[in-house]
């Protein structure tokens, strides 16, 4: 185990390594083959100890104990959802009551959830107690109930169902508790199977009374069950972990699967201050969700295997108590709701990373913190991003989106085709000569009769913006001021935004500026880029079809309906450039003769 700390002795980072020379080789390299970040931590770093363990498990443990107790800077840093409720059961108490909290430190308690709204525990609650009548009244309702022999008020209109309700024993409602607890923790179908099999035998007896009351406990157990999803097998006990992640931050959705229905999920952000492959992020969450956890499952599925897989399952079954495994979803039930919650984690990291943008002062911070990093007069309340994008060196197309007080104009939006060029730096002086020759035409001058206006106001495209953003690294921003310069608008203010490391880098310098990672500025400049990317890949694609569409309209007899069923056979247009005429004539619709000359046509163009 080895911690870096800096001239005032704060720990920095906490690692572990089985061979602490090499590892350490990692980070004493020449800087400039660093990561940037990591570059950041060695050279704010005055020193590095370490301590050895026997054991891998042993590491972990220390690992987490101490991110923990240190919280380092350059570790991943955690932001956890506290919006989200639990169900806590207070098995400490003389009598459990079942209560909706946020508390995770109640002594004895037994946790279940999380849920993503206080009504959803409410509800599986008031279904629940349906089922198993355990208490729900105040631990003072209780009190005053016992002392006095008298019903709490919950227990006489029929929502508590205690000791303080006057109708079970102490020992009677401890049972029941612990069948609501081993109901929750497993959905264990027992409980169905013996209820009718009750309510049938009372039935059979004509003891009609005592069969309803089981057909109400039934009913209610079975729309608990409906509430979720049988997503797996009904015997399977299992948390599943998805994860979408991009060069700063990563956001993990976790499942909590029990009974083979989803019975919770909990959500986490977090910050990405060293460069990490996703199987030490899953080493990290790992790590993270259980280091404190009372309840660890048999089974964890994880979008990748950490390299120290197996000292992990060892660490988890110290924690359990038996065996626990950890294991890839790749197919089947298991990869489809890996699918679903990796698509869940990527709308959350859109969330996270846009959620600052509507905040009015997050904006202002970040427009003016732009102004000081790269030096300009004023704060850049128009700002104009450019990207390229092609196929294989083909279909060269680029994007232009404006965002003005730190907020997209999508009416703004501009979009460009570009017929010949040689690299990426051609085509962004292209684009940017043509875009910047719209600021010198002249202005519409508005005539007035009375109050009339019957000029023409001045175009949106024609407003200069106060900075320029390009997608790339030192070639792309060097060719965009070459392209202010020739069109004499070097009052513009340019930059570019480099995707493997974030860095910003200005024309003119050999080093990037380093935003700081948790900056409103730098989440500006990357929603732009990311924004702007997004437009021109829907641009490329669009024009592609219309340009494969206009080829197959020009075959006599292929009309719109015909070219749309083609397209979606093939699924490509590489697939049916590459299909034979027999191919094409099992589409429906299509005959020999058509087939041929589709084929033909192809051919030839």
């Amino acid at each position: 185990m080895y911690r870096f700390r800096d001239a005032d002795g704060r720990v920095l980072y906490v690692g572990k390594a089985k061979n602490l020379r090499q590892r350490l080789s990692n980070y004493f390299a020449p800087l400039r083959t660093l990561h940037e970040r990591t570059r950041r931590m060695v050279t704010t770093a005055a020193s590095v100890e370490w301590t050895v363990v026997p054991t891998d498990v042993d590491s972990l443990q220390l690992e987490y104990m101490w991110i923990k107790e240190f919280d380092p800077p350059f570790n991943v840093r955690y932001k956890d959802d506290k919006s989200y409720p639990f169900m806590a059961v207070t098995l400490g108490d003389e009598a459990p009551r079942v209560i909706v909290t946020r508390n995770r430190k109640i002594p004895g308690a037994r946790y279940f959830g999380p849920y993503p709204k206080v009504w959803a525990v409410h509800e599986t609650i008031d279904l629940m107690i349906k089922a198993f009548p355990i208490r729900t009244c105040s631990d003072a309702s209780y009190k005053r109930a016992m002392q006095t022999g008298r019903p709490c008020f919950p227990g006489q209109i029929g929502k508590c169902g205690g000791p303080c309700s006057m109708t079970v024993t102490i020992e009677e409602h401890r049972a029941m508790v612990d069948d609501f607890v081993a109901f929750m923790a497993g959905g264990d179908e027992r409980f169905t199977k013996d209820l009718t099999a009750r309510m049938l035998a009372a039935s059979a007896a004509m003891d009609y009374e005592a069969a309803a009351k089981y057909r109400d406990k039934l009913s209610a157990i079975e729309a608990v069950l409906g509430k979720s999803a049988l997503v797996l097998p009904a015997d399977e006990d299992a948390d599943l972990f998805g994860i979408a992640e991009d060069e700063l931050s990563a956001a993990v959705q976790h499942f909590v699967i029990r009974g083979g229905r989803v019975r919770g999920v909990r959500a986490l952000t977090l910050d990405k201050e060293i460069d990490i492959s996703g199987a030490e992020l899953v080493d990290q969450v790992l790590q993270r969700a259980y280091g404190d956890a009372p309840d660890v499952p048999r089974r964890i599925l994880v979008p990748a295997l950490p390299d120290d897989a197996a000292e992990l399952e060892e660490w988890l079954r110290e924690r359990r108590g038996r065996k626990v495994e950890i294991a890839v979803a790749q197919r089947g039930q298991r990869a489809d709701l890996m699918r679903t919650a990796t698509l869940n984690a990527q709308q959350a990291l859109i969330r996270h990373k846009t959620r600052r943008t509507s905040d009015y002062v997050a904006r202002t911070q970040a427009l003016t913190d732009l102004q000081e990093a790269l030096g300009m007069a004023e704060a850049p309340l128009r700002i104009e991003c450019f990207d390229i994008s092609h196929l294989g060196g083909t279909n060269v197309v680029a994007s232009m989106v404006v965002f003005e007080d730190g907020l997209p104009r999508k009416d703004q939006y501009r979009s460009f085709n570009i017929a010949e060029t040689t690299d990426d730096t051609d085509s962004m002086y292209q684009v940017l000569t043509r875009r910047l020759a719209y600021l010198d035409r002249p202005e519409p001058v508005e005539e007035t009769e009375g109050e009339e206006v019957t000029g023409r106001r001045k175009p949106r495209f024609a407003y200069p913006p106060q900075l320029l953003l390009v997608d790339g690294g030192q070639p792309q921003v060097e060719a965009a001021a070459r392209a202010l310069r020739d069109a004499g608008h070097t009052e513009i203010a340019v930059c570019g935004i480099a995707k493997r490391l974030e860095e910003i880098w200005l024309p003119g310098e050999d080093f990037p500026v380093i935003l700081p990672r948790t900056s409103e500025s730098l989440y500006l400049l990357q929603r732009l880029r990311d924004e702007a990317h997004r437009f021109a890949i829907t641009h490329q694609r669009k024009r592609r079809r219309n340009d494969i569409s206009t080829v197959l309209a020009e075959v006599p007899g292929l009309g719109a309906s015909r070219i749309k069923v083609l397209l979606k056979h093939f699924g490509s247009v590489t697939a049916l450039r590459a299909a034979g005429p027999g191919d094409i004539e099992a589409v429906q619709g299509i005959g020999p003769v058509l087939a041929q000359n589709i084929h033909t046509h192809l051919s030839t163009r």
